[in-house]
């Protein structure tokens, strides 16, 4: 079972990230920001991605109850994100010269991180794993998924936009409106479905008592 801070903390960094996607919106999409209007879709991929990767993963990371070896797995793979961030943050609203194809290569490396975690852990693991275990390997499991999806939609968008993400004028965001961003919407809101359902049964059993 996880730790009763763990629990406090998930419900906590859930309820901060839904507020943080409404002022995200009204930055984007009222105050018309730098990056261009982001679409219902979008928006609710982009804060999936950030409380699974950036908040989840650390916080599971940080609990003694669960096994040392996929804490080690989930926790590099949140400090290699929080470093992406960073950088990320950087090249958007600083130098202005971020482009799909580093996030794409920072995914892979970020896959190849998570399957290596996942056979050192299971080489030197002994007996089969606990239910706190099983749950913590199935975080894994939605992360891969998770970052296999954000590939497809980092291609998708740079070859939407025509390479246009640099200068003082880049589109960062897929909107609603733009006809060359239908495709990729429809997508994004078919994949929405099973990856929220996967992550509210997660934090539904976390949540839940039943570990």
């Amino acid at each position: 079972m996880l730790a009763p801070l763990t629990r406090v903390l998930i419900l906590a960094l859930l309820g901060l990230s839904v507020l943080l996607g409404f002022v995200f919106w009204r930055r984007q999409n009222v105050q018309a920001a730098r990056g261009g209007r982001i679409s219902p879709p979008k928006l609710a991929w982009l804060f999936y991605a950030i409380f699974l990767w950036f908040l989840l993963c650390p916080i599971v990371a940080l609990d003694s109850a669960v096994h040392l070896d996929l804490r080690l797995v989930l926790g590099g793979f949140g400090a290699f994100m929080w470093l992406r961030g960073v950088a990320e943050l950087y090249m958007l609203y600083v130098s202005h010269n971020w482009r799909p194809p580093y996030g794409i290569g920072h995914d892979v490396l970020c896959i190849a991180l998570l399957l290596g975690g996942l056979s050192w852990y299971q080489l030197r693991r002994d007996g089969p794993p606990s239910p706190l275990d099983v749950w913590a390997l199935s975080l894994i499991a939605l992360v891969l998924v998770s970052l296999i999806v954000e590939v497809m939609y980092a291609t998708l968008f740079f070859h939407a936009v025509e390479g246009h993400t640099i200068g003082e004028d880049g589109i960062w965001f897929a909107d609603e409106e733009q006809a060359r961003f239908r495709r990729i919407n429809r997508i994004t809101l078919a994949c929405n479905i099973p990856l929220y359902a996967g992550l509210g049964g997660l934090i539904a059993v976390a949540l839940g008592f039943a570990l």
